[in-house]
């Protein structure tokens, strides 16, 4: 059992990154209602300066 996990082990940990790379369907449909509630929040609560409107994009490029 020891041996099995030692081998599976480091190759699960070195596919978990490759896994990763591509962007499906889903990722853009959760980054899509990501923004639109950001859009909605920043209509409700508009950034009050421009310090906190500088944050806020910065938030929404990263």
């Amino acid at each position: 059992m020891r041996k099995i996990l030692a081998t599976l082990l480091p190759a699960l940990v070195l596919a978990l990154p490759l896994m990763a790379c591509s962007e499906g369907p889903g990722e853009r449909a959760g980054r899509s209602l990501d923004r639109a509630g950001e859009n909605i929040r920043d209509t409700i609560d508009p950034p009050k300066g421009p310090g906190e409107r500088l944050g806020r994009s910065i938030d929404r490029t990263l």
